[in-house]
């Protein structure tokens, strides 16, 4: 959705610029202006460059730190395509996956282990410095709501 938005744009603006020297051409004898450099032309997914933290899940696998690009998915995460296309989904639903659980949340008070994650970088162009815990309902349903950029912890 977010690239149609941006290329839509681009093809405008595009237009735009090829009318506007065209129609001034005519009326002065000055050089044609040069085109401006297009950097929305790139791949909105490459916006997404995050670190992901995982510590006391349990299973030593699961522990460590992760590198995640995406566009095209790579790094040194176990599942980069899937978490690639995690992250894309709760862009398309206008989710923001790394907000934290409102401060007025009611909360099941149960309790998922000493599982932590801190996510860094960027997704989509947007500064990203998120943890995540599992202390009570909600900060496990935030947990498992990003996997499989975070592990599945039980």
């Amino acid at each position: 959705m977010m690239r149609r938005l941006v290329l839509t744009a681009v093809a405008s603006l595009a237009a735009l610029s090829a009318a506007a020297p065209a129609a001034t051409a005519a009326a002065s004898a000055g050089p044609l202006p040069l085109p401006l450099a297009l950097p929305l032309l790139q791949d909105d997914a490459t916006g997404t460059r995050l670190t992901v933290v995982v510590a006391a899940t349990g299973n030593p696998e699961a522990d460590g730190t992760y590198e995640l690009q995406c566009g095209p998915a790579g790094g040194s995460h176990p599942v980069a395509r899937q978490a690639c296309e995690r992250l894309e989904q709760a862009e398309e639903e206008g989710v923001d996956p790394f907000a934290p659980v409102p401060g007025n949340a009611m909360c099941t008070q149960q309790y998922g282990g000493e599982a932590t994650a801190r996510v860094t970088g960027t997704w989509h162009g947007h500064r990203v410095d998120s943890t995540f815990k599992r202390t009570n309902g909600c900060e496990i349903a935030r947990w498992n709501g990003l996997r499989p950029v975070l592990p599945n912890v039980r």
